[in-house]
């Protein structure tokens, strides 16, 4: 789909003309960096409850005269928001991104992962590259949005998506997307601030994560034959799985626009068992599944299913208890979008880059595409940086972030 943004394209061309050559600073305005690093001072771990930031952002968008909605999850206890910002009489632009971090247990931090800590040129702190310095940065520039609105420099509004749980499985957007839905909510298109240090981004894989139970008969390990081994059987699944694995990278089709051309699946947790001298009756196995965008997942899915069970005929020879029971966690569809996309050759506008990529980790991007709202990736920092200990985000990556959104409200 090829949405034209017509309102957009003075201010693209604005960045284009401004071009000349200015120097980019080294450094993000103070308070756009003030707004990252208050954004960093709350803690939400995708265990925690987010209603902290999302309250606090809402309400800090209300006071600019936005309209705004909030999604919560079943206990009450998270929620997504959804924020329009101005009116025009074209579709508007949706900056997206994710609220929740991931944990900082056992990792060797070397300052407090939640206080934002400047040093050579780089903002540390948890959420810093992902994504709390892209959210921290669009919010900012929220007063610019709204002048750029009233004095008619855009002719359509900004809408802000901020939400919960996308670090296991984009779980908390999906409510978002559906009540956009329902409510009929017509987007010229969406940008997801992922870190990509401001490449746009075209192109990400599946990701998909299930788990496997197995379920045996615990016995003395000297009468094997009186048990059935639940880690046994589990390790056959995962040698299954492994081989898949290596049959895709032999021989699927590349594309060579990601770092690993093909998709990919790896075991990733295992848990089972209480003791040598014990036939194991449990275990517990999970994995991990990245599909390119023109693989099948459900395709990849069902052989995985149909060994499963072919497992399981031959435990039940031992025990009719014996059972294998599959369960398809998560699913975030890829993001397959166009070089000629309108909101993509935006992005290359307003970044002053070129040069599209195409990237391995998934996002919320893939679903706000597949309810037809075409989208790009482009955000501060790099993925490398994330998740690790000591994550980072350079300050002249914020500062190009801010020069991006500048660029979108026609500055």
């Amino acid at each position: 789909m090829n949405t034209r943004l017509p309102t957009f394209a003075p201010a693209a061309a604005a960045v284009l003309g401004s071009a000349t050559d200015s120097a980019l600073p080294a450094s993000p305005s103070p308070e756009a960096l003030a707004m990252i690093e208050h954004l960093i001072r709350f803690d939400t771990t995708s265990r925690e409850s987010n209603l902290g930031l999302i309250e606090w952002a809402r309400d800090h968008l209300e006071r600019l005269g936005a309209t705004t909605r909030l999604t919560y999850d079943a206990k009450g206890v998270k929620a997504n928001l959804f924020a329009t910002l101005g009116e025009g009489r074209h579709p508007g632009i949706i900056l997206s991104g994710h609220t929740d971090t991931v944990p900082v247990d056992g990792q060797a931090w070397r300052t407090d992962p939640f206080t934002p800590t400047v040093i050579d040129g780089r903002l540390h702190a948890r959420g810093s590259a992902d994504m709390k310095g892209y959210l921290g940065v669009a919010l900012k520039q929220a007063p610019t949005f709204l002048a750029a609105i009233d004095a008619g420099r855009l002719d359509a509004p900004i809408h802000y998506s901020l939400s919960y749980d996308e670090e296991i499985g984009c779980i908390g957007v999906r409510g978002l997307i559906a009540d956009l839905q329902a409510t009929g909510l017509v987007a010229a298109g969406c940008i997801v601030g992922e870190p990509t240090s401001m490449q746009p981004i075209i192109a990400h894989k599946g990701t998909h994560r299930f788990r496997c139970h197995v379920h045996g008969r615990e016995a003395h390990s000297s009468y094997t034959t009186h048990g059935v081994n639940a880690i046994e059987y589990a390790a056959r699944l995962v040698v299954f799985i492994r081989d898949l694995a290596d049959r895709l990278a032999a021989t699927e089709v590349r594309d060579y626009g990601f770092n690993v051309p093909y998709s990919t699946l790896s075991t990733g947790v295992i848990h089972g068992g209480i003791a040598a001298n014990v036939i194991p009756k449990s275990c517990e196995v999970q994995f991990d599944m990245r599909t390119l965008p023109s693989a099948s997942s459900d395709a990849l899915y069902a052989e995985i299913v149909d060994y499963a069970r072919q497992l399981e005929a031959a435990m039940q020879k031992e025990d009719a208890a014996g059972r294998i029971e599959m369960t398809w966690e998560s699913s975030t569809d890829g993001l397959a979008a166009h070089e000629d996309d309108a909101i993509v050759q935006l992005a290359r506008k307003l970044s002053r880059n070129d040069a599209t990529g195409k990237v391995s980790y998934g996002t919320e991007a893939g679903l706000f595409q597949q309810i037809g709202i075409p989208t790009v990736i482009c955000g501060p920092g790099d993925i490398a940086q994330a998740h690790g200990p000591d994550e980072f985000v350079a300050l002249d990556q914020l500062a190009q972030c801010e020069r991006f959104m500048q660029g979108l409200a026609g500055g």
